[in-house]
């Protein structure tokens, strides 16, 4: 797969418009992982008392699986489909990252099938981990 990345334009490859992007960078693809990351902003949505809440971190997921589907599709001429998260499992919420930091997310596509992806995602401050789940999100084409 060709890539420029990373790539800090993230609207070409996501459906979701302000103020619900939960992503800034895209900065790795390949067939099964997408890697992104995301700065935490005061007033940014899902944004209180300073911290990323827990719904801005399963967001930042389903948009780092969303980009990596948005990407590949851009590379190849085609619309960018709108996605659902259809179900989690096994979600772990460790800390909820401040203002100011930056939050590195991996997405690994553990199986697909039809318009179904299961995914792992993983997302860490500085290293320190921050979330993990699995998610299986639906495509709608």
């Amino acid at each position: 797969m060709q890539s420029t990345l990373p790539d800090s334009n993230v609207l070409p490859y996501i459906p979701q418009r302000a103020p619900i992007i939960m992503i800034d960078t895209l900065v790795s693809v390949n067939e099964k992982i997408t890697e992104t990351s995301f700065t935490v902003q005061e007033g940014a949505l899902f944004v209180s008392n300073h911290k990323m809440q827990e719904p801005g971190l399963i967001e930042n997921i389903a948009q780092t699986a969303a980009a990596g589907v948005g990407y590949t599709c851009a590379l190849n001429n085609e619309p960018v489909p709108v996605g659902f998260i259809g179900a989690i499992k096994n979600l772990t919420i460790d800390y909820l990252p401040s203002v100011g930091e930056k939050i590195e997310t991996r997405v690994e596509v553990l199986e697909e099938i039809f318009d179904m992806s299961l995914i792992k995602g993983e997302s860490f401050v500085n290293g320190k981990p921050v979330l993990s789940c699995e998610m299986k999100i639906v495509l709608k084409k």
